[in-house]
């Protein structure tokens, strides 16, 4: 079994940043490269598109909106793996304003190697939290200042 991490640090409070990303089919308002999600099952399976037209459905595993936390599986993707959990947490910084946002998975690679499926999930998750950061931004410019 493969796993990888990537966090940012924002000046957002976390509850600012979860109101964004803690709905579970909230990915198209922060994530550009998956601009459809469709969801199904009372919420807790999503059908995303990405930008290439490929479908990914995922499954709800855990929520916990006091921690600001969910995990999922994927059911079906075009993503060389198997057992793939994953988990977007939002967490509360010492400094006032400011929150961690953490991104983790694990994973079996099937077909290639671990080093190259890391590489893969921690590059969608680095793109992922710079564009939720970039979100983050437009919504309030002066945060940071």
């Amino acid at each position: 079994m493969a796993s990888t991490t990537a966090y940012i640090d924002v000046p957002h409070s976390p509850d600012h940043v979860w109101q964004l990303i803690g709905g579970f089919g909230s990915l198209p308002d922060w994530l550009p490269y998956i601009p459809h999600s469709e969801l199904s099952e009372g919420g807790r399976v999503r059908s995303l598109k990405n930008e290439g037209g490929d479908v990914i459905v995922e499954r709800l595993q855990a929520f916990d909106q006091d921690a600001r936390s969910y995990s999922y599986a994927i059911l079906r993707a075009p993503f060389p793996v198997t057992g793939y959990l994953s988990t977007l947490t939002v967490r509360e910084l010492p400094e006032a304003g400011t929150a961690r946002i953490e991104w983790s998975g694990t994973f079996t690679p099937v077909g290639t190697g671990d080093d190259e499926a890391v590489a893969l999930f921690h590059g969608i998750y680095t793109d992922g939290l710079a564009a939720l950061e970039r979100a983050l931004r437009e919504q309030d410019p002066t945060a940071g200042r």
